[in-house]
């Protein structure tokens, strides 16, 4: 089987399965978000919002694997270059899991989907016990994008749950600056699509209003990177910890990915 990978959770998840050689091409976020595939050589495509049949064309793929997000355009391309798509599009964990278990399927190595999700869970179930006998969940107010504000994403809803923390809103819906300041999260976490860990903190929690809220007046404002809460791949369970870390009452916590609002010029500790 040869298959395209269009997003870095598809790659990523071939990867955690062992079928990094079914790869024929890729995009360049799936060489960032693993390594190994930058000594390969693979052919690099667009990704699942912009490919063309040209690139398509000269691979001949058996399989185009697409994840959302993605244009109808985009899946026009790809059929008229004539190559059989699998496009995912996963709201839940559960979704993921059914999405590790659908490319372990296509490439040939489906026994191999259960140990890498019985990982994932094993993880989640964890950070579940470290924190069921706590007396108070924090409201957590998680952001996906800022412009308009757009809540993140219902399996990250999941995972302040697992954290012990309250998901403010409704996933993956818009909301306002006034809506989020009336509800005074305890923390806020920033993990803005496509912007890495450069999510700019200190303008977020200057916006109208905001200064009044517990988050912002304790300092708990966060930065997680994006590819850590909004890539559906196994690599979920690193935004997990990250969560756990922003939510633990040592401010001091660190965690990959995770970088916190500097308090002022002259005094800050940014995590």
């Amino acid at each position: 089987m040869k298959i395209v990978s269009l997003q870095p959770s598809v790659s990523i998840t071939l990867a955690r399965l062992g079928c990094l050689d079914a790869l024929v091409a890729c995009t360049r976020y799936c060489v960032e978000a693993v390594p190994e595939l930058g000594v390969r050589g693979l052919p690099v495509v667009r990704d699942s919002w912009s490919v063309t049949a040209e690139e398509l064309w000269a691979l001949r793929p058996d399989l185009v694997v697409a994840s959302v997000p993605y244009r109808n355009e985009s899946l026009a391309a790809i059929l008229k270059a004539g190559c059989p798509v699998l496009a995912l599009a996963p709201h839940s964990l559960a979704d993921v899991e059914q999405d590790i278990r659908l490319i372990a399927a296509v490439a040939g190595a489906p026994d191999r989907a259960e140990t890498v999700i019985a990982e994932m869970r094993g993880a989640i179930e964890a950070a579940r016990r470290r924190v069921r006998d706590r007396p108070h969940r924090p409201l957590i107010y998680c952001e996906e994008w800022g412009k308009p504000l757009i809540a993140s994403q219902l399996w990250v809803k999941e995972l302040v749950e697992a954290a012990g923390g309250e998901f403010l809103g409704e996933p993956g819906r818009q909301t306002t600056t006034e809506a989020v300041a009336e509800a005074d999260p305890e923390v806020v976490i920033a993990a803005w699509c496509g912007a890495g860990d450069r999510v700019p903190l200190e303008k977020l929690a200057a916006r109208p209003g905001w200064e009044r809220m517990r988050a912002v007046r304790e300092g708990r404002v966060f930065c997680i990177a994006d590819e850590l809460l909004n890539t559906p791949a196994p690599t979920l369970t690193d935004g997990l910890w990250a969560i756990e870390a922003a939510l633990d009452d040592d401010v001091s916590s660190t965690a990959m990915g995770l970088r916190r609002i500097c308090e002022s010029p002259k005094t800050a500790r940014c995590v």
